[in-house]
């Protein structure tokens, strides 16, 4: 099974985040990610959709996409041609003897304690989804009580725009 995240430019109207879900849950599909948010245009928002499959599927699902009307335009976020991204936020349990540990983690890995309660911390953490992996993997040794992902986001590589936006 390949992976793939797709960058697609949609019509900001109403329905259309369910429109495009539904594509998905129709075809029997998951979204292993999704993410949503108005361009600079707002008339235009950009969804990132990360998804798993063969080769038949992948392309199916490129294809399906493409004949909704909302979509206006789909690129794929290649590895070395996108950056891509996701932001965490974590509560762990950190009593006074374990604190320091669990911020000693954090500072390893550039991330930002955002609340601290008398028990526990809140870490906030941007970046690729193993550098996200990696970071949860050293706090399991703790108690994670609460996390939450935004999913992947992303953009092409390079100085094009909206505008330029096709393959």
């Amino acid at each position: 099974m390949k992976r793939m995240i797709l960058s697609i430019l949609v019509e900001n109207t109403a329905g259309v985040l369910s429109r495009v879900a539904g594509l998905f849950s129709r075809r029997g599909y998951n979204i292993d990610s999704l993410s949503v948010g108005e361009t600079h245009d707002p008339a235009i928002s950009r969804m990132t959709i990360m998804v798993h499959g063969d080769d038949q599927i992948l392309d199916q699902i490129r294809k399906q996409l493409q004949k909704l009307e909302d979509v206006i335009e789909i690129k794929e976020l290649t590895s070395g041609e996108s950056v891509t991204r996701e932001l965490i936020l974590v509560k762990v349990k950190a009593i006074e003897e374990e604190r320091q540990s669990v911020i000693s983690i954090a500072d390893i890995f550039r991330a930002k304690i955002v609340d601290v309660a008398l028990e526990s911390l809140m870490i906030e953490l941007t970046g690729n989804q193993n550098k996200i992996d990696a970071f949860i993997k050293l706090l399991e040794p703790f108690t994670i009580l609460e996390l939450v992902r935004t999913g992947i986001t992303g953009l092409p590589r390079g100085s094009g725009d909206i505008a330029d936006f096709d393959d």
